[in-house]
């Protein structure tokens, strides 16, 4: 199983950790880039770990981060819209469905 990742969450998830690694530590982005890893990996082996959200889509949040992945669930494995910074403004990724 893989996962298939939005062109603009590619964006937000490339943004993020350059952010990280200017403002912060390269130690700092690495642990980013490790953390979207493992919560990758969690849902390439249970989509089903996030909360539900609308329009079928599910929600999980990183550890130490303020991030989360905005997926929905797929045979092939999860399709994310967004990497979402919890902060930011509710559902702006929604003309990505």
């Amino acid at each position: 199983m893989s996962y298939w990742l939005h062109p603009e969450a590619e964006i937000e998830f490339t943004d993020a950790a350059l952010y990280y690694a200017e403002h912060a530590s390269n130690i700092i982005a690495n642990a980013f880039v490790t953390e979207f890893e493992r919560v990758v990996a969690l849902l390439e082996l249970n989509q089903k770990l996030g909360t539900p959200a609308n329009e079928g889509l599910r929600v999980y949040p990183f550890h130490r981060f303020p991030y989360s992945l905005v997926y929905r669930e797929d045979d092939s494995g999860p399709r994310i819209y967004a990497v979402s910074h919890q902060s930011r403004e509710p559902r702006y990724w929604q003309g990505r469905l």
